[in-house]
């Protein structure tokens, strides 16, 4: 495991390495990239600047983008912010309450192995049933502000929830049942900042609190509950956003899974950046301990496939990619598509 944490921080280094500093953009190599731009309001913008000319304000209620459409970073000097477009942090981005956006990444993975199958547990509670190595994974999540410039400050309530479902859907023989599903509802309070840190700018801190259950039964049940402390940084077309969390404590005879924070940490990082016409993403966790030192690594890929939808592939390696496998070595890949711009 130790090995595994040493190439998983060699790998998260060598991403964040990759960017270097910001390029001169010439005129021609500025019209080039606003060309692979989806978003209809962030290409006319891009065109506009790259041509010298100052864009007009568009109307920010079209411009809706999630935590996996951060990878969908500005071109250098078109004075986009995705993580301002991502919560609504500066005035040109602010929309109207009440809407529903995208949260995280909405995507479906048809196929995915996984070469690690955790099969005891679910056997075990459901007799008779084998499960297979391949499955679909696909994960639903949303939000909408419910506040707004709380007591006069720049400061938004935001409810979210997300949902991710490991599907047997090629196991027929057993009438192709969902293995796990995992809902996980949030409050979160936003507020902007414009700090430069390391190079770094800081957008965003986030105070929240967090449930996730399964929604299962003894002996499958798993959940808890966490406060939730989330800081947003970016730098021309990189994006970083380091989550932390303390666990709120339950009664022992109440706790499905005391252990859980010996296996998925105190929290973990997520770093995004474009690269030509892909978009690159790596999250990275550590329980911070010697003794019993487990990690988890999730790499995933997107690129343009049609108009609102991205093909996508995602590669995990770690402990707790689902709950009812957190305290158990996955090691997964899949292929699929993930909706953008909606």
């Amino acid at each position: 495991m130790n090995r595994f944490c040493f190439f998983a921080g060699c790998l998260l280094a060598g991403f964040i390495g990759m960017l270097g500093g910001p390029e001169p953009v010439d005129a021609a190599k500025s019209f080039e990239t606003c060309a692979d731009i989806n978003d209809d309001a962030l290409r006319l913008r891009c065109y506009d600047e790259a041509a010298g000319r100052k864009p007009k304000q568009t109307d920010s209620s079209d411009a809706a983008v999630t935590q996996s459409e951060a990878q969908q970073a500005p071109v250098a000097g078109s004075g986009v912010s995705v993580l301002s477009r991502m919560w609504q942090i500066d005035d040109e981005s602010r929309r109207r309450r009440f809407a529903i956006m995208p949260h995280r990444q909405n995507y479906i993975l048809p196929y995915t192995y996984n070469f690690n199958q955790e099969k005891a547990t679910y056997e075990k509670a459901n007799p008779g049933t084998e499960v297979q190595d391949a499955e679909s994974k696909f994960q639903l999540s949303v939000k909408m502000k419910l506040w707004e410039d709380i007591l006069g400050t720049k400061m938004d309530l935001w409810a979210a929830y997300t949902q991710v479902s490991l599907w047997q859907v090629y196991n027929t023989e057993f009438s192709s049942p969902f293995r796990e599903t995992n809902y996980e509802p949030e409050l979160l309070l936003t507020y902007p900042t414009n700090i430069d840190l390391w190079g770094l700018k800081s957008r965003f801190i986030q105070v929240g609190i967090n449930h996730q259950s399964n929604g299962r039964g003894e002996p499958l049940s798993r959940s808890w509950n966490r406060f939730t402390f989330n800081f947003g940084f970016e730098r021309d077309l990189f994006n970083l956003i380091l989550k932390t969390w303390a666990r709120i404590p339950e009664k022992g005879s109440k706790d499905d899974n005391p252990d859980i924070t010996s296996y998925l940490g105190y929290g973990e990082i997520w770093a995004s950046t474009i690269w030509g016409k892909y978009h690159l993403g790596l999250m990275f966790r550590n329980n911070l301990r010697f003794d019993e030192n487990r990690s988890a690594l999730q790499f995933e890929v997107s690129f343009p496939l049609l108009e609102h939808l991205n093909g996508y592939v995602q590669y995990f390696a770690g402990y707790g990619e689902s709950l009812i496998d957190y305290n158990h070595f996955t090691n997964r890949i899949g292929l699929g598509v993930m909706v953008k711009d909606w």
